[in-house]
């Protein structure tokens, strides 16, 4: 999906220049409460920013050099909420990773693409 409401974009990436990116799940790492789920990127958040579930607004970082160039938006349907995922950085083969463990479950995600004005 892509979109052209440039003005989040612009919002989102001031967000992220004026935060330090905080990884507490490095690739390769277990999530602590499922054992079986390998984070396939480094995984973390934005110091000193508030998400829906009240920890700083998530971020997947790859090993590309794209900077931000899209989002996730997540459901959980067990927690009954909602919330985003910044991708930096992240090849295209790296966000199928995460779009493919961020469906699981209850837990679903969608990939979307930050506007390009080319």
């Amino acid at each position: 999906m892509k979109t052209n409401d440039f003005g989040f974009w612009v919002s989102l990436e001031e967000i992220i220049k004026s935060s330090s990116i905080l990884i507490d799940r490095p690739k390769g790492t277990a999530h602590p409460r499922y054992s079986s789920f390998i984070y396939p990127v480094d995984y973390g958040y934005l110091e000193g920013t508030t998400s829906m579930d009240g920890g700083g607004i998530d971020v997947w970082r790859g090993t590309g050099n794209n900077g931000f160039d899209s989002i996730l938006c997540v459901v959980d349907g067990i927690k009954k909420d909602s919330e985003i995922k910044i991708l930096i950085n992240c090849s295209e083969k790296e966000k199928q990773e995460i779009l493919k463990c961020q469906n699981f479950g209850k837990m679903k995600a969608i990939l979307i693409y930050k506007f390009n004005e080319d």
